[in-house]
């Protein structure tokens, strides 16, 4: 159980730190055309990155495959880039129209899933158990994620509900702001 706790932590702060900001980026380009009241979509995407992240960290963890890591690097922000251009493409906010965030959550989770393979590698000793380590860490991953996703979708509600700015005006301006730092990010890593 102790291993279950550090690991928790680990994949708490791999979201919640500031050194963890193209996360925290990808994660704000995903809830951008989400309103509070799609919690439950909101929700279940997140789920599906967490899942995506996954399956990466577990093949990498066990060998199965390596990632060169400049090109993970890279590939991480231009992931955020796609997913904040998609948004800007929105005009209808349905669940028919937005369901393609379910398909970058899980395919771009996948990558994001690449760029702490290695360091989590590092991190298990030989004698932990797998599973209890990779458990906390999603778990921890995913109560980040949901403390962000909280925290975004009040702010759109704020924004959307108490003064009255236009739903698309806010995916926009998120999606615009998400896009710039990532490109920027993206420019700086390429390999």
């Amino acid at each position: 159980m102790q291993d279950f706790g550090f690991y928790f932590t680990i994949g708490w702060e791999h979201i919640i730190s500031w050194s963890a900001l193209d996360h925290l980026l990808f994660i704000a380009a995903l809830s951008a055309i989400y309103l509070l009241s799609d919690w439950k979509q909101v929700l279940i995407l997140v789920t599906a990155f967490t899942i995506g992240h996954s399956i990466t960290l577990l093949l990498s963890v066990l060998d199965v495959v390596r990632f060169n890591t400049a090109w993970v690097e890279f590939l991480i922000p231009c992931t955020i880039v796609i997913t904040a251009i998609s948004n800007l493409f929105q005009k209808k906010f349905t669940l028919r129209a937005i369901r393609i965030n379910y398909f970058l959550a899980l395919i771009f989770g996948l990558v994001h899933g690449m760029g702490f393979a290695n360091a989590l590698r590092s991190m298990l000793a030989r004698d932990q158990q797998l599973g209890w380590a990779l458990f906390g860490f999603n778990v921890g991953l995913e109560a980040g994620q949901i403390v962000v996703v909280i925290i975004l979708l009040s702010i759109g509600f704020i924004l959307i509900r108490l003064f009255k700015v236009n739903r698309r005006d806010w995916v926009i301006f998120l999606s615009a702001a998400v896009f710039s730092i990532s490109l920027k990010m993206a420019l700086e890593r390429i390999p």
